[in-house]
């Protein structure tokens, strides 16, 4: 049992990589694949399940500050800058890159007043399955309708042109994404791509704006939690933690790599499908109806 019970946390470990930074909501999917199937509080206990869960986020959030590294080391004037993203050579030789530090900050000022305010009224009344089905489906609507925009932008902006109230829209966005199974890359890069952000472009400034004041989140989270960790339960936490930041860093470069090629329709059609099927499972066979 321990062994099966250990494959669990892996395949859990593996879907929070897949779907931390995808626009698709990995609340979703932790309510489908945990809740409704493997059910880690059933071997780990509701508390250190719930503990077991901001780890293997922490996991995801490492991944993405991995793969933006230079980027952070730049804004932070600590690493060498590279080329600007659509400039020439003269460009770049004359003026600095756009990217800086208060633009994050901006970014980051909506969720954190947000977050502070309302994250335990958000915990306690809305993970529920309904209204992560109404986040994925009104999500995906978004999404639909930030595509259809793209299309008319003749010259969509790289991340290296953003101004800074483009990143407080952008930061608005990814408070509203508290309401669980929107998602907060889902509702960012649209709302970046509504900017006249480039989709690339979009994605970048999320995952940026994102790193840090998710690992605040967790960080904060799990030192409120951290007297839930069983000794025994600590391989769960390892393996969930590595399998979610092998995954996180394959599916983010994968993403980026990507997404100004399919954009966001293929992921609202998907999100959509999960949405039914969800329903399917909750309404037609009552599964987690104690959810």
């Amino acid at each position: 049992m321990f062994i099966i019970e250990l494959i669990k946390g892996i395949i859990l470990g593996v879907v929070e990589g897949l779907t931390e930074f995808a626009p698709v909501s990995s609340t979703g999917h932790m309510i489908l694949v945990d809740d409704m199937w493997l059910k880690s509080s059933e071997f780990l206990g509701s508390q250190s399940a719930f503990t077991f869960k901001i780890v293997i986020q922490l996991g995801s959030v490492f991944a993405a500050a991995w793969v933006f590294r230079e980027r952070f080391l730049e804004i932070l004037h600590i690493g060498k800058h590279k080329h600007v993203e659509g400039e020439n050579d003269q460009q770049r030789r004359s003026k600095p890159r756009r990217l800086n530090l208060l633009h994050v900050l901006v970014g980051m000022v909506p969720a954190g007043i947000l977050g502070l305010l309302f994250d335990d009224f958000i915990e306690e009344h809305l993970f529920s399955v309904p209204t992560v089905m109404i986040g994925l489906f009104v999500g995906a609507i978004y999404m639909i309708i930030a595509d259809k925009y793209s299309v008319k932008v003749k010259n969509p902006q790289t991340v290296d042109q953003i101004n800074y109230f483009q990143a407080f829209v952008i930061g608005i966005s990814q408070a509203v994404a508290m309401w669980p199974g929107f998602s907060r890359s889902g509702s960012t890069i649209s709302t970046g791509v509504l900017m006249k952000l480039n989709h690339k472009a979009a994605s970048d400034f999320t995952f940026i704006m994102a790193v840090p004041i998710m690992l605040a989140a967790s960080g904060l989270s799990l030192l409120k939690h951290y007297q839930d960790i069983q000794i025994a339960d600590i391989p769960f936490y390892i393996l969930g933690f590595l399998a979610a930041f092998t995954v996180g860093l394959i599916a983010i470069k994968t993403f980026l790599h990507l997404i100004n090629k399919i954009k966001l329709i293929p992921f609202a059609i998907y999100r959509i499908v999960l949405v039914i099927f969800i329903a399917i499972l909750y309404f037609g066979f009552g599964i987690g109806k104690g959810i």
